[in-house]
């Protein structure tokens, strides 16, 4: 885990009250989402549990969190979408890359691709250098427009125990099809990627998230690789909201 000791990282700002609950629940229980109990488990269940009620768990203010930037070269989906899932993750997290070949995939087919969902990225590195470094090569495959295809080579089975130094970061992006390598080479190294990340992380840890992976689902927080029906039955209930509000 990364060791910087800045005070946003010690101390979550808690602007609210609803973001103070937030921060404790995704905090109490990061740990055990990164590291479950057993190899079949998915993360602690603690707060995965959705309820009926669309507005249950649900802080008003975390919605604030989700850019729905148009040019955001890191999210997946249209800006308008009704539900925004905002994920913080680190390409070194085992569980991260099983949410990523098990679960998202599925998400893009269901709500992605039909307007439902847009998929926010936030590098969230925290195991070190490593970490950091595939972080920044990350957003520079999205400068060319292929941050998605990165992240699919990053996550693929067996590709976090190859590491990520620099030879393999550069095949990363050559099997992500990223056009210009020299680009790429510059864009991984500079301060705007390295401010991207650093943003990324700074809102995470304002969010009180202390391991990975770590999600919000219109204001809902969600902690772990919980299993499909967990997000399913977030993003729904969060439709649902959506629409109730549209129609007042």
């Amino acid at each position: 885990m990364s060791t910087s000791t800045s005070t946003s990282k010690s101390k979550p700002i808690l602007i609210v009250a609803g973001v103070a609950v937030a921060a404790a629940l995704l905090g109490v229980v990061s740990y055990t989402a990164t590291k479950p109990s057993s190899p079949g488990a998915a993360g602690s269940s603690s707060v995965a549990e959705v309820s009926a009620d669309p507005s249950a768990g649900v802080y008003a203010e975390l919605e604030a969190y989700a850019r729905r930037d148009p040019a955001d070269k890191l999210a997946l989906g249209r800006a308008d979408a009704p539900v925004v899932l905002i994920e913080y993750a680190d390409f070194k997290c085992g569980y991260c890359g099983k949410f990523a070949r098990d679960t998202e995939p599925a998400l893009v087919k269901k709500y992605v691709d039909k307007g439902i969902l847009r998929i926010e990225w936030r590098n969230f590195p925290i195991f070190g250098e490593e970490s950091e470094a595939v972080a920044r090569a990350s957003w520079a495959a999205g400068q060319q427009g292929r941050f998605w295809e990165f992240h699919r080579a990053a996550y693929a089975e067996g590709a976090k125990e190859k590491g990520f130094g620099e030879e393999r970061l550069t095949a990363l992006a050559q099997e992500a099809g990223v056009p210009d390598a020299a680009r790429f080479a510059k864009d991984r190294d500079s301060e705007a990627a390295r401010e991207a990340v650093r943003k990324d992380q700074e809102q995470g840890y304002q969010l009180g998230a202390s391991s990975t992976p770590s999600f919000l689902v219109n204001g809902r927080p969600i902690a772990g690789a919980q299993p499909l029906e967990t997000f399913t039955e977030a993003i729904e209930a969060a439709a649902k909201a959506a629409r109730d509000k549209a129609g007042r």
